[in-house]
């Protein structure tokens, strides 16, 4: 099992839109295509409180290539995604990480 560690660094005051489009689009269409969260949230104190923190279980990095690749192409998430961004961009940056547990990690 590998954890993709994903951080959405939003433009001002563009967060609650990125938060929507997440809760209205984004995981019922993961769902379609078999994508597994671990987890999400927002920065209560830190150095942004404008990110989107979350967590995504693979199989494996072939499990989600494929998987990912078909999501983004999925035409419901294009339709989404741009529907969302009708009034400007949302997202400045996006920082990925794939992670490994270790031997002792509570998640395995």
């Amino acid at each position: 099992m590998i954890y993709e560690l994903r951080i959405y660094n939003c433009l001002p005051g563009r967060l609650p839109k990125l938060l929507t489009r997440f809760n209205d689009h984004t995981l019922a269409l993961w769902e379609r295509h078999g994508i597994r969260q671990a987890g999400f949230w927002t920065t209560a104190i830190g150095p942004s409180n404008n990110d989107l923190t979350y967590m995504l279980a693979w199989e494996s990095m072939a499990e989600r290539e494929k998987k990912w690749a078909t999501f983004m192409a999925d035409p419901d998430w294009i339709a989404a995604r741009n529907d969302s961004e009708k009034d400007g961009p949302i997202i400045a940056n996006v920082a990925s990480s794939f992670l490994a547990p270790t031997a002792f990690s509570s998640v395995k």
